[in-house]
Parts: C-alpha cells; structure tokens; sequence
C-alpha cells in the first residue's frame, strides 16, 4: 500500500503532467486534486509492486479525457437547447427572433449554478425561497446568482432596449 509520503513524493511529476495538459495553472490544479481523490476512492484497485507515479498519471489522465469529454457534452447539449430555442420562436417576427435567439444563446452559457436558479425564478416562477430549498443552498446564494446571471444576460447590446429579466427589478 502507499502512504501520505508516496504522494508527496509524486506531487511534482503530477502537477508538470496536469499542467501539460490543461494548459492552465489553475486548471491543473484542479485536475491533480481530482485525480488524487479519485485514487483515494479507488486505492484497494492499486497493486503492490506497481509505480504509485504511474498509476497515478493514468488517473490523472483519465480524469482530464472525462473532463473534455464532460465539456463537449455539455457544449452539444447548450447548442440543442439553443436550437430547440430558436425554432420554438421563429414563428414571430423577425427582429424579435433574433433578439430572444441571442437571449438563449446567452442563458445556455450561464454556468449551470446561474441557470439552474435563473431558470426556477424566472420560468417556473419560483419564489426566491421555494429556489432556495430546491436546490439545498441558503436564500442569499440564490439573489447572487441571479444577480450574476442578470448581469451576464445584459452584458453587449443584445437589443436596442434594456434586458429585463422577470423576478426582481435591475438597476442599469
């Protein structure tokens, strides 16, 4: 078995691989801790006499594939539910199709805790409480991602007039 030692031992050369990897210092990061619990979770598949190193970068590398693989499927779904979108309104009038196509365009890359809580309030018309509950986190959680996911639909000129979002008032 490995201990505490064996993998601060194999922190660097992990680290250099994520970093390769993700191209990103903060990403990588990430990527390394998800790795090492992963090898926590999965620690009595480890074989003595194996390279803990080794093991350990074939986890690392597997958790970086599923998370491209996580992305890209979350990148088809966003461009459906833009389409789905887009089709259900271009009934009306052209201009306005295209407005409430760059609306959904912009929800559908909110990240999933602004979408999620924008999505309750905004379209099922849950109250900022009922929200709260619903996805287990406290009331002021929820005003800061609706706030944040507001201001992320209003950024650039999406339209010649002001987004209002229903729910809540915006100050411009």
């Amino acid at each position: 078995m490995w201990g505490k030692t064996d993998v601060q031992r194999a922190l660097p050369v992990l680290r250099r691989y994520a970093r390769s990897l993700a191209r990103d210092r903060a990403a990588a990061d990430d990527l390394v801790q998800d790795a090492l619990l992963r090898a926590y979770e999965k620690s009595g598949t480890f074989q003595t006499g194996r390279s803990l190193k080794v093991w350990l970068l074939a986890i690392l590398r597997n958790a970086f594939i599923s998370g491209i693989r996580r992305r890209e499927a979350e990148a088809a779904r966003d461009e459906d539910f833009a389409y789905q979108t887009a089709d259900a309104i271009a009934s009306s009038d052209p201009e306005q199709a295209v407005y409430l196509a760059q609306i959904a365009a912009r929800f559908s890359r909110l990240p999933e805790a602004q979408r999620s809580v924008l999505h309750l309030v905004a379209v099922e018309g849950f109250s900022y409480q009922e929200a709260a509950d619903a996805l287990e986190v406290p009331i002021g959680t929820v005003m800061s991602r609706i706030s944040r996911a507001r201001a992320a639909l209003r950024e650039a000129d999406v339209a010649p007039h002001p987004l209002r979002i229903v729910g809540g008032t915006d100050a411009s």
